[in-house]
């Protein structure tokens, strides 16, 4: 059987593939990404660049992928629910492929798992913030307590210590009596190692953007998402 080719839009313009997907699926899938070339983390970066997404999901097609996915969650929230929907059709539309967001799949992932009352811990400014509040609680959820690193550049969260987002997690869960889950939400942090104290710690499943995307791609591909090992969400 051929090796599975799946797509990325990412949002730094290099267009690499973020490291979620090999340590998630080993060999078991190849991943191509697509830069969009985001300045900042706001309403003004994600607006100057969310009128390509259409033309990098064309890109990926062209390169025979057979799911494309807009790994940036934030770039898919930050106009509201039927903004995404209209969105991942658009998408759809112009590759005749399955395609998802990172805004579907943590809303997805926390379905999933049967988290409605959510503890949200975000890399965002403020500005942002708010509009992951608006997007969940159109989505059906009730976000209790909810804070951001106050992060606008694309690089730095990628190098957000794991202690960072733990501690985060903490300060956010312990403010939010009877969460059923969390949510880490920016698709540029690294989160697993995360993901795998704070659900040992507080034993209730956590759901973090990057994985809950790649977990959505490969789903939406019909592939097998499972990863023993990597959280609640890949069991």
């Amino acid at each position: 059987m051929a090796q599975p080719h799946l797509g990325l839009i990412v949002p730094p313009a290099a267009g690499a593939v973020p490291v979620d997907g090999p340590l998630l699926y080993g060999e078991r899938i190849r991943f191509s990404a697509r830069g969009l070339g985001l300045g900042e983390i706001s309403t003004r970066g994600y607006t100057e660049v969310i009128d390509s997404v259409i033309e990098k999901a064309v890109e990926l097609a062209a390169l025979g992928v057979g799911a494309v996915s807009l790994m940036g969650t934030s770039l898919s929230f930050f106009r509201g629910a039927a903004f995404n929907r209209q969105l991942q059709a658009e998408m759809a539309r112009a590759t005749g492929l399955p395609c998802s967001t990172m805004s579907d799949a943590i809303v997805g992932g926390l379905r999933s798992l049967g988290v409605r009352r959510v503890a949200v811990a975000t890399a965002y400014i403020d500005e942002v913030n708010l509009q992951l509040r608006r997007y969940l609680e159109d989505s059906d959820f009730e976000p209790l307590a909810l804070q951001g690193l106050s992060i606008s550049d694309v690089q730095a969260v990628g190098a957000v210590p794991t202690q960072v987002l733990v501690d985060l997690c903490t300060i956010v869960f312990e403010a939010s009596p009877g969460a059923d889950g969390i949510l880490i939400s920016c698709g540029g942090l690294v989160t697993l190692d995360a993901v795998r104290e704070v659900e040992a710690r507080f034993g209730v499943p956590v759901v973090s953007s990057s994985p809950a995307g790649f977990r959505e791609l490969v789903r939406s591909a019909g592939l097998d998402p499972r990863s023993p090992g990597n959280g609640r969400l890949f069991a």
